[in-house]
């Protein structure tokens, strides 16, 4: 039996979930980068009588999933859903069970629904907490195997039912499968027309749907074969579903569905049966983590969370390696295989700029290390002047690379310091006055100049009104910057710059500084994402408006008519030997130049200021010395790690030149 529900609200038990904060919302000097997913899996290895007697709670799977969940909402906030799945079950009884909440607080009204009906059903005596089997009997989400997902939108309609995990239903339970991800494919087309020659009616809006009934084919086509090797030896029916969960092969079944899939992803899923997986893409575009212990299975999209809600080490939380599944049977046993030939590593450098929490050790230091690797660049940009500077950051996600960038400027200045004594000292010329004023003068000062009111809202409904409500959402620390300064604010990314333009440089222009810099721990983002971010849309970019604007500005605006003819040539290709003809806007000019152009694009002409705006972007060799790791920085380089990205890139131009919006996906 299979159970649905829409979410419900209602009191929570104290002893179970202490509260539901509403959601963070990420904070950017830029504009707002809708981006990728969160996953998180748990899978019980012993009863749940173990658990009750341990922990005190028969609800240990829930809570921990809701806190999974809770810890990665920065990934999530369209909605949310989950899943779970009862191992041996009797006939007729529920054994299957999905829920998902749209809009705001999702997964606070989600877990609050289900908790509420799990108190009526305590309240009539349906339930018995001190019973475990009476919470696996009565309640849907009360078994060993649970899913959730959080969703950002970036493909597909935004609706109760685009919400993840999404549902193949049937009698059989090998046939039943539930799956949720972080993903987006970027040959839907392609994968859609596959179905309809096997004779399918696909539902056009959504790759996760897709992606579903290419794995349920699959799965039916291995169910059916197993039933019939049974059927044909005479085993009576009643024992055959046993037999097929048995010999079910979970990863061969992935193996045959993913040899079709061009994307970057992470995807979590659940046979009726019990038999369970976490899958990621051959290149680890996107991530995905684990840990196994005596007691459970979990899985996430950040290894943080899984830090912190199961209480484990850095060294206990497993990356999920590209091109692998792991797999769980319905008797527990785990498989890790590959299930894709081997190909280079692409992980999704935006992961560490800017969307993964920043308390995980690896991502701190490495955002540290972008901040101080833009020292040679903001001391150039100063005149080496830290007397007369100030540094903050906006957003917050930009902190950490701001600590960073302090400890480089600080150990340039110890340095000049050092040199300066020893140069006296040999000259006799050192003092007690001189030390006083090597030591403690033009040492770089930080403050906190920009303040967010989370208060506020900006509901006018006007472009005019609204534009004049944002300028205000941030305050700043006044007197604090004086006249012979230099502002320098550092941020995470400028992916489009509007809102720097129409109200973060007016609100720091109010300081009124020789110079506002603001510095980008990311370099110029230049071409569009296809594989989970939604950034699809080049004339966006304001780098590549800056190119625009200098082809015209020198008189080449022939390249772009040229640009979009090869462009129209290319994705007639097949995508394996397409190339990104829009690299061609940017060959004519150095990182400097379009920098130069963004800041003159950026500067606001309705202020009262007469100071000047620079713009500094990170190299893309310091990012990659920084994240190592990380190498897919086809947002930078335009070097997409599979063929699809290079069919997006030259249908996103075109797109642009025709004036057509909309993203390019699959195209």
């Amino acid at each position: 039996m299979l159970f649905e529900k829409g979410s419900g609200k209602g009191k929570r038990r104290d002893f179970r979930l202490q509260k539901f904060p509403q959601f963070l919302i990420k904070q950017t000097m830029s504009d707002r980068i809708e981006h990728e997913c969160g996953i998180a899996l748990i899978r019980l290895k012993k009863p749940l009588a173990y658990y009750a007697t341990k922990y005190g709670n028969p609800l240990y799977a829930f809570n921990k999933l809701f806190l999974l969940m809770e810890k990665q909402h920065n990934r999530g906030q369209d909605g949310a859903g989950i899943g779970g799945v009862k191992l041996n079950m009797p006939i007729g009884h529920n054994y299957m069970a999905r829920e998902r909440a749209l809009k705001e607080n999702s997964l606070g009204r989600l877990f609050k629904g289900i908790l509420k009906r799990y108190d009526k059903l305590v309240a009539t005596g349906a339930i018995v907490p001190e019973f475990p089997e009476s919470v696996k009997e009565h309640f849907d989400f009360g078994g060993e195997i649970l899913m959730g997902h959080l969703r950002y939108g970036t493909s597909g309609g935004l609706s109760a039912s685009s919400c993840h995990p999404y549902f193949r239903r049937s009698n059989w339970p090998t046939r039943n499968l539930m799956v949720c991800g972080n993903f987006n494919m970027t040959n839907t087309p392609e994968l859609n027309e596959i179905l309809i020659q096997r004779g399918q009616h696909p539902i056009f809006d959504t790759d996760t749907q897709t992606v579903l009934e290419e794995i349920g084919f699959h799965l039916d086509q291995a169910h059916d074969f197993i039933y019939r090797k049974f059927r044909e030896a005479n085993m009576p029916g009643p024992h055959i579903p046993a037999e097929i969960s048995k010999e079910l092969d979970i990863i061969r079944i992935l193996r045959k569905s993913a040899a079709v899939w061009d994307g970057g992803y992470a995807i979590a899923g659940m046979v009726g049966n019990g038999d369970c997986f976490v899958m990621r893409d051959p290149r680890g575009i996107r991530p995905a983590y684990y840990f196994e212990d005596d007691e459970v299975v979990a899985f996430a999209s950040e290894r943080v969370p899984l830090m912190t809600v199961f209480d484990k080490s850095t060294e206990s939380i497993q990356e999920v390696p590209p091109g692998h599944v792991i797999a769980i049977k319905n008797t527990g046993e785990m498989r890790i295989e590959a299930y894709a030939d081997p190909v280079p590593q692409a992980s999704c450098t935006f992961e560490r700029i800017y969307f993964s929490r920043g308390n995980d050790p690896e991502i701190y230091q490495e955002r540290k290390l972008m901040g101080a690797a833009l020292a040679p660049q903001v001391l150039e940009a100063i005149d080496y002047n830290l007397a007369d500077a100030v540094f903050s950051y906006i957003p917050n996600t930009a902190e950490t690379a701001s600590y960073g960038l302090l400890q480089a400027l600080r150990e340039y200045r110890r340095g000049e310091v050092k040199k300066e004594i020893l140069r006296l000292q040999a000259e006799g010329k050192l003092d007690e006055k001189s030390l006083d004023q090597l030591i403690l003068g033009n040492w770089p000062r930080a403050e906190k100049i920009a303040h967010k009111d989370i208060k506020l809202r900006t509901f006018i409904s006007s472009e005019q009104g609204r534009s004049k409500m944002v300028s205000h959402v941030y305050d700043i620390t006044y007197d604090v910057v004086q006249s012979k300064d230099s502002l320098v604010v550092l941020d995470d990314s400028i992916v489009r710059g509007t809102t720097l333009r129409q109200s973060i440089i007016k609100m720091l222009s109010r300081t009124n500084p020789k110079q506002i810099i603001v510095a980008s721990t990311a370099p110029q983002i230049r071409y569009p994402d296809c594989y989970g971010i939604d950034m699809s849309e080049l004339g966006k970019f304001i780098a590549f408006q800056a190119a625009i604007h200098l082809l015209k500005d020198r008189g080449a605006e022939a390249r772009i008519a040229e640009v979009y003819r090869n462009c129209l040539v290319e994705v007639k290709k097949p995508k394996e030997i397409q190339r990104n003809c829009v690299k061609d806007i940017y060959a004519p000019f150095t990182p400097e130049e379009i920098s130069e152009k963004i800041s003159e694009m950026l500067y606001p002409k309705d202020i009262d200021w007469n100071g000047r705006l620079r713009i500094i972007f990170q190299t893309i060799s310091n990012l990659q010395s920084a994240t190592p790791a990380n190498t897919g920085d086809w947002y930078f380089t335009g070097n997409y790690p599979t063929p699809g990205g290079f069919a997006v890139v030259n249908h996103s131009f075109i797109h642009y030149y025709e004036k057509r919006g909309g993203r390019s996906y699959g195209a």
